[in-house]
């Protein structure tokens, strides 16, 4: 998944904190379940999902038809199918996930005795669809849950000189408000008709958050490092915060792709190569695998300058990038700018041209290309 605009995924880790201080809740006000909750995210996170669903069928016993759990349900549900596509029926079990949730948290019978938590949920649920929404290039859907989404995400801002979790949010909004629409003209319509952000000041409250949160360290680390990769491109920055992910997740695939691919673009193969000769171990995951096997293609044409076997690796990953939709685009690119170099190195104008065009046309970020 992509934590640029990933961001809400983890408004339920507040949620689930938010237990421990004084917010009116009815599932949060229960401290045996946020503790369960809390260990339910973390089996999340770590793709122990086995764990998850216990806990899961565990919290729809005791709080039965709370919207809590079914965005619990909808985030296990998103991760255990990633790349979740459209279409399939993971999908459908996910938006009625999210779609009941927010129904919930909008009953007045609700929200009027726990309004915080009906906020903080309506509002974790609205920005998994607009994840989903967005990876997919779902352009209709996004826009007008945006415009239905920013009244909450205003309202949940009232806290955030009060609990530090919450300067993600503001983070968030400072720095994309201001960054996103540069890189995504398409969003600049809808940008416009919201108060400016600040970048500076964003970046200075995700790190807040990084910093002295407790169930949003995750998000924040991975939301930096997306920032520092594809926004700033400031690579060694955006390292550090993908080697405190793989400290805290280890086993998340997701954020071990994210560090090896910062090491690559920051020219230090030889720990990226370690990282490699590990993932091999972790070859059922085929929308890992391909990724992998990119990365081992960049390795192989920048370190040995092989590129018989990069050139195969390259051809291979666009192949079995195919059946991944758009998730597969970003990787596609690197593969094609790498067959792109090796036609130019055989001095073949053709095909560097050929490949080269492809590559832009797959790419989002035209500068993160591993030229």
């Amino acid at each position: 998944m992509k934590p640029r605009v990933k961001y809400i995924i983890c408004v339920i880790a507040l949620i689930f904190y938010s237990g421990d201080v004084d917010l009116c809740g009815q599932i949060l006000g229960d401290s045996a379940s946020v503790s369960i909750i809390k260990t339910g995210i973390d089996c999340i996170y770590s793709l122990e999902f086995d764990q998850a669903e216990e806990i899961c069928t565990e919290l729809n016993r005791s709080y039965n038809e709370h919207p809590v759990v079914y965005l619990f349900h909808g985030l296990m549900v998103y991760w255990q199918n990633y790349p979740l596509l459209p279409g399939t029926q993971a999908s459908s079990f996910f938006e009625e996930d999210m779609r009941k949730c927010i129904d919930l948290c909008e009953k007045r019978s609700y929200s009027k005795f726990y309004e915080a938590e009906a906020l903080l949920a309506n509002v974790s649920a609205r920005g998994l669809l607009l994840v989903f929404y967005a990876d997919n290039h779902m352009s209709g859907n996004v826009i007008p849950l945006a415009a239905g989404t920013y009244k909450y995400i205003m309202r949940s801002f009232d806290f955030n000189k009060i609990y530090s979790d919450l300067y993600y949010f503001t983070g968030i909004y400072n720095y994309y408000r201001d960054a996103y629409p540069k890189f995504h003209p398409v969003y600049k319509a809808v940008a416009a008709l919201f108060p400016p952000g600040d970048l500076e000041t964003g970046l200075k409250e995700l790190n807040i958050c990084a910093q002295s949160s407790i169930l949003l360290r995750a998000e924040a680390n991975s939301i930096l490092s997306w920032i520092y990769t594809y926004y700033e491109n400031k690579y060694s920055s955006a390292l550090e915060y993908t080697g405190s992910l793989i400290e805290l997740y280890p086993y998340n695939l997701y954020f071990k792709a994210l560090h090896i691919k910062n090491l690559l673009l920051a020219e230090n193969y030889e720990e990226a190569e370690k990282y490699l000769e590990l993932s091999r171990e972790e070859s059922e995951h085929q929308y890992y695998c391909t990724q992998v096997q990119v990365f081992s293609a960049i390795v192989q044409e920048k370190k040995y300058n092989n590129l018989l076997l990069a050139r195969e690796l390259y051809e291979d990953a666009l192949n079995d990038l195919v059946p991944f939709g758009n998730y597969g685009n970003e990787f596609s690119a690197y593969a094609c700018f790498g067959l792109s170099r090796i036609c130019d190195t055989e001095g073949n104008k053709t095909g560097k041209k050929t490949y080269h065009r492809r590559a832009m046309n797959l790419s989002t970020f035209k500068k993160i290309n591993f030229d």
